[in-house]
């Protein structure tokens, strides 16, 4: 199978036409192989348009609904990057092409390994995997630019929003199915607003409780 043109032709077909134009969202998903982040019987399947699993209940999410999240937050090479939920690293890799570096937090220790493998051996060296609890993000290296839960959440635990430097963002999609809807998160001078942009029905981050103290 050629790859390459499969790829281009996901750009092409499902991401330019949903209004996605920002060129280095557009330039990584031409430039990371989305193949070599799914389970090898699935390769043939890897530019479908559409969700596929990686893993029982853990999914790496269609293009389209991706790239717009992605150009919603609205990343600069100068940004340092929070991801919420890995995977096997697919989001981290597109993540490491836009932004200055990336923290990836995963709780399934087996994706999280997968995923520090793969992203090594391709050469994405600006990410750090680390196994934990991704509710809680990363404490011990905040504050971020931009945190990206890369799935959707019910709501947002008080703790990511904490771990946003002044002026971060956070992009994420709130709640579940077809109304669930993508929100960006600024927090500016200890105050936090956020803004609805586009229904996105992605499937859901497992691990998240609903928040007490926080809600979007």
């Amino acid at each position: 199978m050629d790859f390459q043109a499969a790829r281009t032709k996901m750009v092409d077909n499902q991401i330019r036409t949903t209004d996605v134009t920002s060129y280095s969202v557009l330039e990584a998903f031409l430039a990371v192989p989305r193949e070599e982040f799914v389970p090898a019987k699935l390769r043939p399947l890897a530019y479908i348009d559409d969700d596929i699993e990686i893993a029982p209940g853990r999914y790496l999410m269609e293009a389209s609904p991706l790239a717009k999240l992605l150009q919603l937050a609205q990343i600069t090479k100068d940004d340092v990057v929070l991801e919420i939920g890995c995977g096997t690293g697919y989001v981290s890799a597109l993540l490491s092409l836009i932004a200055g570096s990336v923290v990836s937090i995963e709780s399934d220790e087996a994706l999280a390994a997968q995923a520090m493998e793969k992203l090594s051996s391709l050469g994405y060296d600006n990410v750090a995997v680390v196994p934990g609890e991704m509710e809680r993000g990363c404490p011990a290296e905040a504050p971020f630019d931009l945190i990206f839960v890369n799935g959707a959440i019910e709501e947002v635990p008080e703790a990511l929003v904490e771990q946003l430097r002044d002026g971060g963002r956070l992009v994420s999609v709130i709640g579940y199915g077809a109304a669930a809807q993508a929100k960006r998160l600024v927090k500016e001078r200890g105050s936090v607003s956020d803004s609805g942009h586009f229904n996105a029905g992605v499937k859901p981050l497992p691990g998240f409780r609903r928040a007490r103290s926080f809600v979007f």
